[in-house]
């Protein structure tokens, strides 16, 4: 899609503005990608042109989309006067009107309005968190995303509802704490949808050795440095990849690890990722109950055998079963279990199986992820025949009435590019039993110290806005190669927290 910026004359800068109207252009129109042709250029039938008129009380920013299918004008009014405050207000008011001049008029062309309005951003919570801040009430913060953003009212009371959780755990946050996460990039076989960082360990067992050395120095490292800066551990969260493709004996190790050189004592949440039933044996479970772990969770991604086998699973839905009962005996009582509407071969009565089949167990936690098509997955690379947003967002309606009669409640909630009918990813839980980890991960509450390939360690400095990060190497050999690097960046963190306040 061609996009031409006429608003030179006002003193803005357009290139500022290119990030987000490109994403309001990339969830309006999915599969376009941007061309800023100079000068005026001749009109087309896939194009956006974008004005700014100020006068002495008003200014008006315009959007003009053409498309095959129509054309449309999309207009926002504002005080001239906010065009006089500091340049980073006016970046912000302009961002806005810019954006919601697009999606009107987008949306007027499409005929339609995506259940999640004007928001393109990952982290919508952040909004109704901020309004209740002010002062808002819930209902408050709910009406603005509905009339601000245009929020569809079911996607705005997620939003809240989840916003009312993320304060929740805030309330409890003390100075000095940080959140740590555990990276263990290894899968039995990687699966249709994937693109995180992770290998097939039948491919690269003879890094898995060497992959657990690596990381066990880098706790220890970790750990010293947190110590001498005063830190605890409020919690962790060892995840991948799937780590319980880890032998019990290098599980043990691990998090024997763990419990030696990290500040702990503290800490109120103990998460694994045991993923895939297929890695699930009573050793490993017990294992790491009696390293402390209480929670841990067992995704299933579907019950449905023929789903299971198009995403490349190795296991049945049986599998699945089995080893949540398993974990139940080994003295498991708080677990999460993962569903993906949108999944290849799935449809909506398929999906609907498979929750009901999930709420019969009652696991404490259910978290319902709507499929994105991720760059480096095999889906996105091979294709292959998906049940159209439509469907999936049937799914999504599904299991929201279905959560909420079990009494189940949301409590965090993210999005994704490229995610099917432009839909969310939403964590449940029954009455106490949130994740505090995935709230504080998401809502960015506090730092977060990754440790192994792939994590990536964000230090937070919420009194003045700001957020470090810092990457570990992608790849297990890439890893494994930069081991002096990843450990003196750990230096880093003391640094941080040597200049940042201590909320």
């Amino acid at each position: 899609m061609k996009l031409y910026f006429h608003i030179q004359n006002y003193d803005c800068q357009p290139e500022r503005y290119k990030y987000s109207v490109e994403q309001m252009m990339l969830m309006l129109f999915p599969g376009e990608r941007p061309e800023y042709p100079e000068g005026e250029g001749v009109p087309s039938d896939n194009e956006a042109r974008f004005f700014l008129s100020r006068g002495l009380e008003w200014t008006t920013v315009a959007a003009r989309v053409s498309r095959p299918e129509g054309r449309a004008q999309g207009r926002t009014r504002l005080k001239s006067a906010l065009l006089d405050a500091p340049p980073e207000q006016v970046y912000h008011t302009l961002q806005h009107a810019l954006k919601m001049a697009f999606y009107k008029a987008g949306t007027a062309v499409l005929g339609q309005e995506p259940p999640w309005g004007a928001l393109t951003g990952v982290r919508p919570v952040k909004l109704p968190t901020r309004a209740m801040e002010r002062g808002a009430t819930p209902a408050q913060a709910k009406r603005e995303l509905e009339r601000e953003y245009r929020v569809s009212p079911l996607r705005a009371q997620l939003a809240v509802d989840c916003a009312q959780a993320s304060r929740a755990v805030d309330r409890t946050l003390e100075p000095r704490q940080v959140s740590l996460y555990i990276g263990v990039p290894f899968c039995p076989t990687r699966c249709a949808y994937c693109s995180f960082v992770s290998a097939d360990v039948g491919r690269t067992l003879k890094l898995v050795e060497p992959y657990l050395e690596a990381v066990l120095e880098e706790i220890q490292c970790t750990g010293r440095v947190l110590k001498e800066r005063g830190l605890s551990i409020h919690s962790l969260y060892v995840g991948g990849g799937t780590p319980t493709t880890l032998s019990a004996g290098q599980l043990e190790r691990l998090f024997a690890a763990a419990r030696a050189h990290l500040p702990l004592d503290g800490c109120v949440e103990y998460t694994v990722e045991a993923g895939r039933p297929d890695t699930i044996t009573r050793e490993k479970l017990e294992v790491l109950r009696n390293q402390g772990v209480e929670r841990i969770s067992i995704n299933p991604q579907t019950l449905e055998d023929g789903v299971l086998e198009a995403i490349g699973r190795k296991h049945s839905a049986q599998d699945i079963l089995n080893a949540y009962a398993l974990a139940r005996q080994v003295g498991f009582d708080s677990i999460n279990m993962d569903l993906i509407a949108g999944l290849p071969r799935d449809s909506f009565q398929g999906f609907c199986r498979s929750l009901e089949g999930v709420l019969a167990l009652e696991p404490e936690n259910i978290t319902v992820h709507t499929l994105a098509l991720k760059k480096g997955s095999k889906l996105m690379e091979e294709g292959g025949a998906l049940p159209s947003g439509e469907e999936t967002a049937r799914m999504l309606d599904f299991s929201r009435e279905a959560l909420r009669g079990a009494g189940y409640a949301p409590y965090y909630l993210y999005r994704q590019k490229y995610m099917s009918g432009s839909l969310e990813n939403v964590g449940w839980c029954l009455p106490g039993k949130e994740s505090v980890y995935n709230i504080i991960m998401m809502e960015e509450l506090q730092t977060v110290v990754s440790i192994g390939g792939g994590g990536v360690t964000k230090l937070v400095d919420r009194k003045n806005g700001r957020i470090v990060r810092l990457p570990n190497p992608k790849y297990p050999h890439d890893y494994l190669s930069s081991r002096d690097k990843i450990l003196s960046q750990k230096q880093e963190i003391a640094a941080f927290y040597e200049t940042a306040p201590i909320l």
